[in-house]
């Protein structure tokens, strides 16, 4: 049975684990081997981990099963705005994918978006990432395009995608 929880500093190598194994199956065919460990290095070196873990104003919810993370939600609510939780991460290991685990991983980001006063989940995802299918499944709509420059001559190719939290219990 998954178990969801709240990060701590001593998850931060199991977090790191799960992106080290799933960015490369993830985006094989979205982006090259260059700009994956670029945005791996970026995003997820130990000590970026640790402080989103630390920051107050977010959250890293991982899936476990027997002890084993199999996936984790990096959150911030009230960003970018008010009234919206912004889901920052949400990977789960290539072997479990299809499983249930995402689906519960945002429902219950969802219950805590609420919780906060939050009406709206707000997320980005690559335009040609097979993950786009699995929110508009999950009911995110896409809202607009977005072209982020992140360094290096790489950028983000992005739909910003939006659920709306009304009536979700």
């Amino acid at each position: 049975m998954i178990h969801i929880r709240l990060a701590e500093k001593k998850d931060v190598p199991s977090i790191w684990e799960v992106a080290e194994k799933t960015w490369p199956v993830s985006y094989k065919h979205v982006i090259s081997p260059g700009q994956i460990r670029y945005m791996l290095d970026l995003m997820y070196n130990p000590e970026k981990i640790e402080a989103a873990i630390n920051d107050p104003s977010q959250a890293f919810w991982l899936a476990e099963e027997n002890g084993k993370v199999l996936g984790f939600c990096g959150i911030e609510h009230n960003y970018p705005e008010t009234g919206i939780t912004r889901i920052h991460k949400l990977y789960i290991l290539p072997e479990t994918q299809g499983s249930g685990i995402g689906k519960t991983l945002v429902d219950h980001v969802a219950k805590e978006a609420r919780k906060c006063g939050c009406t709206k989940l707000h997320l980005n995802v690559n335009k040609r990432n097979t993950a786009v299918g699995f929110y508009q499944k999950n009911g995110f709509l896409t809202d607009r395009e977005e072209v982020l420059d992140i360094g290096n001559g790489y950028v983000m190719d992005d739909f910003v995608m939006v659920k709306e939290l009304n009536g979700f219990l």
